[in-house]
């Protein structure tokens, strides 16, 4: 039975804000996803790059959670850019239980020309707006996500 009043105004799914975020985040990383599948790459595995290229070398506990990544799953993207080979594993000294990644020079090779790919990504979506349009962009999104505590990096 319903219950709600025939006068109840509804607002209009193109009303909210959280729809267009969603359907541009759909669009732009879903062709993000595909354009690194072309590649071989997922998008965690060059999220975990980006950030062992950043660090230079850290332990997969520390990429855990600096990605907000379980350490399971942390451990299957090592392994698949292990088998890449695009980094490499050192013991710690003094505990072989430790281990320390890095990228390879094969893994440094591809960064360029997975960044492209993200770049080229943007251009096509975001290049529709000015450089200040882009900034204000980054401005909102940046400030919705410490508003929000939204700390978790993108993988998917």
């Amino acid at each position: 039975m319903d219950t709600t009043p025939a006068d109840t105004q509804v607002s209009q799914l193109e009303s909210h804000l959280g729809y267009w975020l969603r359907r541009v985040s759909n669009a732009v990383s879903g062709a993000f996803a595909r354009a690194l599948q072309e590649k071989q790459t997922s998008v965690t595995e060059w999220v975990l790059l980006r950030e062992l290229h950043e660090r230079g070398q850290a332990a997969p506990g520390e990429l855990a959670d600096s990605l907000g990544l379980t350490r399971g799953a942390v451990s299957k993207i090592v392994d698949k850019l292990d088998a890449k080979g695009w980094i490499q594993t050192e013991a710690k000294e003094g505990d072989s239980r430790f281990r320390l990644l890095s990228l390879t020079r094969a893994g440094l090779r591809s960064l360029p020309l997975l960044a492209e790919v993200a770049d080229q990504n943007d251009s096509r979506y975001f290049d529709c707006l000015s450089a200040t349009e882009k900034s204000t962009l980054r401005e909102l999104l940046t400030k919705l996500a410490d508003h929000n505590h939204i700390h978790d990096v993108p993988t998917e």
